[in-house]
């Protein structure tokens, strides 16, 4: 069996620059630091943070002033001003497109569109979009879901920016049919669009996929999701210990990618750990990739 890895894989742009902010924060820090939620959506990642000193909470409460790491995903205002006003000091290591994805429906909501986010209703990104998009604004999973919105002239869309760009196309062109004016931004990140497009034409060549990341990680489940509506077989694993030997029943070529928020030596760990079970060679291809992209 030959085992490929995917062009993109791996830490993109603004989980990289998470963990820079979060490591640089954790080397001159006097006081405690802590993060609202997970800094990234990786579990083994944000446990070698807790190594350093820096603490996932789930609320403020009870703690003494220290330093907040603002998490990738970002915040609502209103929690970043009440943290404030608790005397935390403030580290922002809002992913860039998460933040102009929060600036893009603001600015809706202040030219009076009715703000439609196209994502995951509970993920932390999503809540700190809403929360800046109006009182009326609305979630939605996917173009089926439009039938459930409020009646407006005016809707504005903005993106989730793990979201992939064909069914974010699909609902502006759903929404045009029943409202006179659409406005869309698309926030969907570049980097997500790039994973996405990779591990797609990969999976055109491959007998599987092994789909690397956290099981809370948006990009990480569509990858699959995406690979999965092909009609590939993809399994979606946060580390080597979950590879199965029947995943590569039948298969002669396996391919590999991980999501934005998956480090490159979970990655590195799993190719060993398929090699292992499956007795895997790798391509003079994948090997050049390997060096080229991890």
């Amino acid at each position: 069996m030959e085992i490929y890895l995917a062009k993109n894989a791996g830490f993109c742009f603004g989980v990289e620059r998470a963990l820079r902010i979060a490591h640089e924060t954790a080397r001159n820090a006097k006081t405690p630091i802590y993060t609202l939620g997970q800094l990234i959506h990786n579990p083994q990642v944000v446990e070698e943070l807790r190594k350093e000193g820096i603490t996932p909470v789930e609320h403020l409460d009870g703690l003494k002033e220290g330093i907040l790491i603002i998490r990738s995903h970002g915040l609502p205002p209103s929690v970043i001003e009440q943290a404030k006003k608790r005397n935390f000091t403030i580290v922002d290591a809002t992913c860039p497109f998460v933040k102009q994805a929060q600036e893009k429906a603001c600015l809706l909501s202040k030219e009076g569109y009715q703000v439609v986010v196209l994502g995951e209703r509970e993920h932390p990104e999503v809540r700190g979009i809403l929360s800046v998009a109006g009182h009326n604004a609305s979630c939605i999973n996917n173009h089926n879901d439009i039938k459930n919105l409020m009646p407006s002239k005016k809707i504005g869309l903005v993106s989730q920016t793990t979201q992939s760009v064909e069914g974010f196309s699909r609902v502006v062109s759903e929404l045009i049919k029943i409202t006179r004016e659409v406005r869309a931004f698309n926030t969907i990140c570049t980097s997500t669009q790039m994973r996405q497009e990779a591990a797609l034409k990969l999976a055109r060549d491959v007998d599987c996929m092994i789909v690397v990341g956290g099981k809370n990680s948006a990009n990480t489940k569509r990858l699959a999701t995406l690979v999965q509506n092909r009609g590939i077989p993809a399994y979606h694993i946060e580390t080597e210990m979950e590879l199965n030997k029947d995943f590569f029943s039948g298969v002669s070529k396996v391919g590999i990618t991980g999501g934005a928020s998956t480090p490159d030596w979970m990655i590195r760990r799993v190719i060993e750990g398929v090699r292992k079970i499956s007795s895997a060679v790798f391509t003079g291809e994948e090997i050049d990739l390997m060096k080229k992209n991890i």
